[in-house]
């Protein structure tokens, strides 16, 4: 698959980070930097905003704040466009430097459904900043379709928010629902850049991803060896081998698997595990699965499934 539009967004450093609370050394970072530049990879999301009010230093580390000093010891100003990720309620704007000022090129926010309004808010402040920004929508298999209606037609008159992303938080979705939503996505924000991540609670990350390309979908997420948390995610290195692209140059990201990510892998055992794909198939959070594989009692599958059907839906 070639087409020029497509853009690969590596979230490793932000969404591996939640196996390790975003510990990840400087030197490591600059490694993981290095080999997505030298692979010819669009954008890489270094970590979260996060507010230091709410989240203590002293519990996580440097990438769950992505304070600009950290950034400007691991990056540099290249091709490699490197993102941000907020929460809705979880940063304040004030504490982001104007574009001009930080080695930050994109803002990403992440909400809720009910949160839309909140984050159409910080989108339209950091655009005034100089950033590129988007909207991901999380948990889109929970929400109802009078919802996601109203936040695509409000994300497509912001003139502000720059794109928008499909996400599969519960590693949930079939193939039928990703060509559904990214032509209803694509179809209602005509105007806005549409991209998709996914997760791999049912083996489907991949799979996925190839079905969002195939209806016009253009920014695809993916992690180094799939790490991130519990089921993990779509592959940095399917997707650049699949791509076709002749920017993409596949062999840093082999070197720095083989150097670092066989070892973490073995650590903080993300990817396919049976709690994650019960917690998948029944379209629920995968919390109580993340819960049950740092317990003794992990391998007792049937009791954890019965346990989660019985259960009453949380997101």
């Amino acid at each position: 698959m070639f087409r020029p539009e497509i853009k690969v967004l590596d979230c490793t450093i932000r969404d591996g980070g939640l196996c390790n609370d975003h510990k990840f050394s400087h030197d490591f970072v600059r490694r993981v930097f290095q080999a997505l530049k030298n692979a010819g990879v669009d954008y890489m999301e270094i970590g979260y905003k996060s507010s230091k009010d709410q989240f203590s230093p002293d519990k996580f580390g440097p990438w769950k704040f992505c304070d600009d000093k950290d950034i400007e010891q691991v990056a540099e100003d290249c091709s490699l466009k490197i993102s941000v990720m907020g929460d809705v309620g979880r940063f304040s704007p004030a504490d982001v430097k104007p574009r001009s000022e930080s080695l930050v090129n994109t803002y990403r926010i992440a909400c809720y459904i009910k949160d839309v309004d909140k984050a159409l808010k910080l989108t339209e402040e950091l655009k005034a900043k100089g950033y590129e920004t988007f909207i991901n929508i999380m948990a889109i298999s929970h929400a109802l379709e009078p919802e996601l209606d109203e936040a695509l037609s409000q994300i497509e008159n912001a003139k502000y928010v720059d794109g928008i992303y499909i996400v599969d938080s519960f590693g949930y979705l079939y193939s039928e629902q990703i060509h559904y939503l990214s032509e209803k996505y694509i179809s209602t924000c005509k105007s806005k850049k549409v991209g998709i991540h996914t997760h791999n609670n049912l083996q489907l990350a991949f799979s996925n991803t190839i079905e969002g390309i195939i209806k016009g979908v253009n920014y695809l997420d993916g992690t180094i060896y799939g790490m991130g948390r519990g089921a993990g995610n779509c592959t940095t290195e399917l997707l650049l081998s699949f791509l076709k692209n002749p920017k993409f140059n596949l062999r840093p990201i082999l070197d720095i698997i083989s150097s670092d990510f066989i070892d973490m892998m073995a650590k903080y055992r993300w990817g396919y595990q049976i709690p994650y794909m019960i917690t998948g198939s029944l379209n629920k959070h995968p919390r109580s699965a993340i819960a049950v594989m740092d317990s003794k009692n992990w391998k007792n599958f049937t009791e954890f499934y019965e346990a989660r059907i019985a259960e009453e839906d949380l997101v």
